[in-house]
Order: structure tokens, then C-alpha cells, then sequence
């Protein structure tokens, strides 16, 4: 096997869209489903065609396609397999993620010239599972959510030097033991082990007390009734450490979420990379823009100790709503764009463009809709605007309208839980 090759920024693609945004924004690889055997059934699928599409275009760009099939299948589901399995080596796609031994093995057969990644459902948390995974022929382990650091760093020293370790340092976190949930089989009869997890653990809980049915009261004096709820994991102040512990690929969550936090975060942990393997100090501005996308309250996993929850509510929030797309722009700054939420002339507003540019902060001046004829706001979903933008952007800028409320009880600008 190859050995481990420079660390990586892994982004999801839950469709084209946040496909083209994940690799536009820095992306070295993204990681998508087909139409089954995905743990994210609510994500975009990508069918025969579009795989064959979104290999072709990581490819031409030198970005990797990893395909989850990392669901717990049935026998009867099992049946089916081969065939995937082909059509996914025949697209080109570069690695399969797998946690089911059985699948393991077909994939050998009907998908050889993929590489194998051992999911993190598979829960590897030591040295001699990782050992076994690469005996059996995977060239990485995504590693359990619940390891530390100082785990994670002894691990990588008893494994061989060729097996990359891949590690989560952006996204959601799941309440149980590396998604291996069953309280929503339980509660809804939705298997989370085969995609269709309901998330129960963002659900509000109330007490009905026996002699009083129908009468719901709080589980505790503050509040505190989303009993299941988890923060979200943030390590952008952290890369320097995942790289020294040895985690050969930095992953983001969220093939559910926007194609603009495809953006963003890729874009985020790109700098973040960047500057760790330079040996540079974080730029703030890229710190801060993990806080640009909706998010619950952050904290560094368990990473450095226990994240802690966050039982108040399961909402999340943010300090941006996006309000255009760039589709074309000269060189002058002035640009065609597709709308997606209302804006209008006079909003303080964020440009931000693939690359190494910094956010470009300005107040939305003049905008005309697709005749030319000037309009009071942008109000219709993915209208056609034309307007002066502060600087040249490429296609696929993002224009962002920052928000003037807060969300009560929300510490928008909390810092993730410090080491």
C-alpha cells in the first residue's frame, strides 16, 4: 500500500451543488452517497449518471471522490450490492467508506480498484481493530468521534506507517457511541443504522407525571428538557494538533447542511491546514468564519475531555443569511447573481470569493433585476440580479447579508470549549 500522503481537508457533497461549492472552496476531497446504503438517507443521492459526473469533475480538478456505504444492510439488501458496487469502481470513484465486514468483502471483489476507508461506525478506538481493518485490505479508519487526542497519537504509533487515519474536526455530534443509535428504531421506527435516523436526540422531553396525565412538566428549574441534545464539534484553533497526533485526513460533517457551509467551513479549514503546514499563526478572520454558518453551540469533541451538552434548546444559529450567488462578474466588479434570500439596498453585506481573499465587508448598493430595471429589494427565491460588487469576484462568490438580531438566550460569539 502508499504511504500516507499529505494531510488532507475532506468536505461533504450531499449534492452537485455543495459538490461544486466543497471543491471550489478548497476541498482535496469530498465524500457523497448513492441512492442506498448511505447513513444520511435525508441527503442528496447521487444516481448512476451524476456519479459518473462528480467523478469526472473532482478529477479534472485533482480532488478525490470518497462514496459512503456505510450502512448495516440486510440480506436482501446485501443482494443488490455487486451491482452498485460495480457501477461505482466503473465511475472512477477513489475510495469506498465501509463498516460492515460483509460489504467489506464484496467491495474487494466487485469494486477492486477503489480504495477501502473503514468508517466511523465501525468505532475504531485501538491500535490492533485498526490493525485487523488493514490486514483485510483498508488503506484508512475514520476513527471513532470519542478519542482524545493523546489516543489518537498513540494509536498512530503502533499502526503501519500506510494506514491514513482520518478524524472529524468539524460538524455534528451524535449522542451515542459513533452513531451507533437505536433510539430512533425505537422511537419513530426510522433505523438510524440504515440512514433514516429521525435525530430523537434534538427533541424536547417533558415529565407526565402518573397521577396527572396530560400534565407536562420540566425536568429541571432551568429548563435543561433537550436531554439528548450534543454540541457541535469546532477544532479550527486545533489543526496543528490533529497533524501532530498523526490524522492523515481532516473530515467536515454535513452532507445534510447548505452548500453554503460547504463553502464556508471548506473554506475555513482550508486556511486552517494551510497554515499549520506552513508553521503560521491562524488568521482571526478565518477563525471566525465557522461562526458564519448555522451551528449549535460549539465545542472540541472529546478531543481534550468531554464536550459537555447543551440541553436549553436544539436550535441553531447563525450571524449570516446567504443572499446571493455570483454567476458572472468583470473585471470592474460588476456582476450578475442568483438570489437566495431577500436583501436590499443599504444592508450591510459580506463578499466572500474562493481563494486566499479575506470576507469584503460593504453596504449593498444599487440593484437592478434581470431587465435592468432598478428594484427596491431582492425578494423572489434564485431571481436574476445585476449589481456593483466591491470587488472582481469569481463565479461562485457568495453574498452574505449579516444579521442585526440575536437569537435570546444564544451566545453568538462563545469560543469552542478551550483546551
Amino acid at each position: 500500500m502508499e504511504k500516507t500522503k499529505k494531510p488532507e481537508i475532506l468536505a461533504p457533497a450531499g449534492d452537485r451543488e455543495k459538490l461544486i461549492m466543497a471543491v471550489t472552496y478548497g476541498a482535496d476531497a469530498v465524500y457523497l452517497a448513492g441512492p442506498g446504503y448511505g447513513m444520511r438517507a435525508g441527503a442528496g443521492a447521487f444516481g448512476p449518471a451524476d456519479m459518473v459526473w462528480a467523478v469526472g469533475y473532482c478529477h479534472d480538478r485533482d480532488v478525490k471522490v470518497y462514496v459512503t456505504v456505510n450502512t448495516i444492510p440486510t440480506d436482501g439488501q446485501m443482494d443488490a450490492l455487486p451491482g452498485y458496487l460495480e457501477s461505482l469502481d466503473a465511475a472512477g470513484a477513489d475510495g469506498l467508506i465501509l463498516s460492515d465486514l460483509g460489504v467489506m468483502t464484496l467491495a474487494r471483489k466487485y469494486a477492486p480498484r477503489a480504495r477501502l476507508h473503514i468508517s466511523t461506525q465501525a468505532g475504531v478506538m485501538n491500535a490492533a481493530t485498526a490493525r485487523a481493518f488493514y490486514d483485510l485490505g483498508a488503506s484508512r479508519v475514520v476513527l471513532a468521534r470519542e478519542m482524545s487526542l493523546e489516543q489518537i497519537g498513540e494509536l498512530r504509533a503502533r499502526v503501519p506507517e500506510a494506514l491514513e487515519l482520518e478524524a472529524f474536526c468539524h460538524g455534528a455530534m451524535c449522542v451515542s457511541f459513533s452513531g451507533r443509535c437505536v433510539l430512533s428504531d425505537y422511537l419513530t421506527g426510522r433505523a438510524a443504522n440504515q440512514g433514516a435516523c429521525a435525530q430523537p436526540c434534538r427533541w424536547r422531553y417533558r415529565l407526565e407525571e402518573e397521577k396527572r396525565p396530560g400534565t407536562f412538566l420540566e425536568i429541571s428549574e432551568d429548563g435543561g428538557t433537550y436531554l439528548f441534545n450534543s454540541r457541535d464539534m469546532c477544532m479550527i484553533d486545533h489543526v496543528p494538533e490533529l497533524l501532530a497526533a498523526g490524522v492523515t485526513s481532516l473530515k467536515i460533517e454535513g452532507r445534510t447542511k447548505s452548500a453554503y457551509y460547504a463553502a464556508t467551513v471548506t473554506n475555513a479549514y482550508r486556511h486552517a491546514l494551510d497554515a499549520a503546514l506552513a508553521n503560521r499563526p491562524l488568521d482571526p478572520v478565518w477563525r471566525d468564519e465557522v461562526y458564519a454558518v448555522s451551528h449549535r453551540p460549539y465545542s472540541t469533541g472529546f478531543y481534550f475531555g468531554r464536550p459537555g451538552q447543551y440541553t436549553d434548546d436544539a436550535c441553531y444559529f447563525s450571524r449570516y443569511d446567504v443572499a446571493a450567488v455570483v454567476e458572472r462578474c468583470d473585471t470592474a466588479g460588476n456582476a450578475t447573481l442568483t438570489q437566495r434570500n431577500k436583501f436590499a439596498p443599504g444592508d450591510e453585506m459580506e463578499l466572500l470569493m474562493p481563494g486566499g481573499e479575506k470576507p469584503v465587508r460593504f453596504l449593498s448598493g444599487e440593484i437592478l433585476d434581470e431587465a435592468g430595471q432598478r428594484i427596491s429589494a431582492a425578494s423572489h427565491p434564485k431571481m436574476v440580479l445585476r449589481m456593483k460588487l466591491p470587488a472582481a469576484a469569481p463565479m461562485h462568490s457568495i453574498l452574505r447579508r449579516r444579521r442585526t438580531e440575536d437569537k435570546p438566550g444564544h451566545k453568538m460569539d462563545q469560543a469552542p470549549t478551550p483546551r
